[in-house]
């Protein structure tokens, strides 16, 4: 899906347009059997005038939605259509007038749609009634969200705090607003994570606003997501934010930021297999999302594949040159591969973006793995000496890998030992990293690793059962039905016939009849459609009655409404156009 154009005159609704696209998007994502980009992907491409074909190339999807907006004082114009990639050609499209007092209603008409004719054109989906409910009843409120969404979604403190301030007055109006609550916890998330507000009291605002979300609705992904962080980042604890991790994609498999997370603390405890599953699904759903690509990047780093992990590494670094995690792990992909002057130059130039005690310990590492004790010296006491006197994670971290390079184990497990009485999260990440290898050997690695990272085991997720599955006598009973119907009644001819309501006419629940169609008569809704206009189209072409009327005509005498899915599904059909179908005939 392609963020959606504003069409407004007075271009101020970019915020509005922009919520619709996410909405749409969240709606098709509840479908299980749907795989939706998500949104950081699909606007990865807002602004920009790419073909259809490239941009799924890049997605990796065969179909694009794409549409637009526009608002005019109370009336609200969207416009959506399908696109085939392949033949970059629409096979669906649709406008919807309405009021903007029923902007809920509105998404639900729209999202059920789109997924309808998806599922009519690609097969059986479990659809539910309501893809969108109302997130509140006061659209102030609602605008307030929207707005907010936008600016956050910008990545930079003087916009996130923009975004805490809509935020805030949107609680005002709402205080059960729960994603207006879910994005206060994520700014003042952002804010203590990225050193743009003092850590301790902004984590704690975000832990507030989690505690009523969790209230309001204890299953929500991005809470878990959040509550995973906050377990890690602030309280070092790997089984609770496990928990909170697989929580979150729980309730959201397509959840890509919980999935990426997974890949994450998977990769800390060293399980590659797993780590890999995780991270598979979240490219195949946000493949261009930077986050995305960084995780893929150090599964290439621990995984020892320093030279690709270097190359993904270099490409988000010239995407944006102030991406902190990318430069570090990329100049510890260099240091494996003994370019150390190019390591040396990084810190020299980027330095600034560094803490500390992270340059220090980095210029320690990059001195040591050269050979040059030297001038190892005076950036190793530095480091050990913080180390020593509790003075920052980042000092600790860096003495471990330090001591870890000079086969020091007694003083590197001694480090290791802070864990459990500091709560250092970044001694918790750095634990199974590549530049502690030199550890693995020794017997006491393994029985600490058990301790950081204990074995945690999942709750059964009950299987959901197929709703729409029918039995082999109620199958037979409802087939036969199906087929009286349509051979008496001729639904067929109707051009704007749908799945839903054909389901409606002979009494089936839609996901029952689009169960029946494609996993026991072996068609999708169109196929079994269209094979009927084919073979009306075929009488009526090969009688004499009907030589004045042209081919198009007769097609849509038929029940087709478009040429181009007559020409082509007659072709696939018959294998033969139409025309030369008739010269056969006479």
């Amino acid at each position: 899906m392609l963020p959606f154009v504003n069409m407004s005159t007075d271009g101020e609704n970019e915020y509005f347009c922009d919520g619709i696209t996410e909405e749409i998007i969240n709606a098709l994502s509840r479908i299980t059997q749907l795989k939706v980009t998500s949104r950081t992907s699909s606007f990865h491409f807002k602004g920009h005038n790419a073909a259809i074909p490239e941009i799924g190339e890049k997605l990796e999807v065969s179909t694009i939605l794409e549409g637009s907006v526009r608002v005019a004082g109370n009336m609200l114009r969207i416009t959506a259509q399908l696109i085939d990639v392949a033949s970059d050609s629409h096979f669906w499209s649709e406008t919807w007038d309405r009021k903007l007092e029923n902007i809920f209603e509105i998404q639900d008409e729209i999202s059920l749609l789109i997924a309808d004719k998806l599922r009519e054109q690609f097969g059986h989906m479990e659809i539910g009634d309501h893809l969108v409910h109302s997130r509140t009843q006061n659209l102030n409120a609602y605008e307030l969200l929207l707005k907010g969404k936008y600016l956050f979604n910008k990545w930079n403190p003087e916009d996130v705090n923009k975004a805490i301030s809509l935020f805030e007055e949107a609680t005002g109006l709402d205080p059960l607003l729960l994603d207006a609550h879910m994005g206060l916890a994520d700014g003042y998330g952002f804010l203590a994570t990225a050193g743009f507000a003092p850590r301790e009291a902004s984590w704690k605002k975000a832990f507030e606003h989690m505690q009523i979300v969790e209230q309001i609705n204890p299953d929500h992904a991005p809470l878990n997501y959040q509550r995973a962080n906050h377990a890690f980042f602030t309280e070092a604890d790997f089984h609770k934010a496990f928990k909170y991790a697989l929580k979150s994609i729980g309730s959201k498999p397509n959840y890509p930021e919980g999935q990426q997370f997974m890949a994450f603390l998977y990769l800390l405890k060293n399980d590659l297999a797993k780590a890999e599953e995780h991270l598979q699904y979240a490219r195949a759903i946000d493949p261009l999302n930077q986050e995305t690509q960084f995780y893929h990047g150090y599964y290439l780093y621990r995984t020892e594949d320093f030279e690709r992990a270097a190359e993904v590494f270099r490409q988000l670094l010239n995407a944006n040159p102030r991406n902190l995690p990318a430069l570090m792990v990329y100049a510890y992909s260099l240091l494996h591969l003994g370019q150390i002057d190019l390591v040396l130059e990084e810190i020299a130039r980027e330095g600034e973006l560094m803490m500390p005690d992270e340059k220090s310990g980095l210029n320690a590492l990059a001195y040591l793995m050269k050979g040059d004790n030297q001038r190892a010296a005076p950036y190793i006491h530095q480091v050990v000496s913080r180390s020593m006197d509790n003075a920052s994670f980042q000092a600790d971290a860096y003495a471990f890998w330090i001591y870890a390079q000079q086969s020091r184990a007694d003083e590197a497990f001694g480090i290791v030992e802070k864990l459990f009485t500091h709560q250092s999260s970044i001694l918790l990440l750095n634990y199974h990293d590549p530049l502690a290898k030199n550890l693995r050997g020794d017997d006491r690695f393994e029985d600490y690793a058990d301790r950081i990272y204990p074995a945690f085991q999942p709750k059964a997720v009950p299987v959901k059962t197929n709703t729409s599955q029918l039995d082999e006598a109620t199958a037979k009973a409802c087939e036969e039905k199906l087929l009286s119907f349509v051979q008496d009644e001729l639904p067929y001819l109707d051009p704007t016939l749908s799945l839903r309501s054909l389901a409606g006419r002979i009494e089936l629940h839609p996901n029952q009849l689009s169960w029946l169609l494609n996993e026991k008569m072996g068609k999708n809704f169109n196929e079994f459609v269209n094979d009927f206009r084919i073979g009306h189209f075929k009488k009526l072409a090969t009688s004499s009655a009907n030589s004045h009327i042209s081919l198009v005509g007769l097609a849509f005498e038929s029940g087709f409404n478009s040429k181009t899915v007559f020409n082509t599904y007659f072709k696939k059909v018959e294998g033969m156009t139409p025309s030369a179908f008739l010269k056969r005939q006479s």
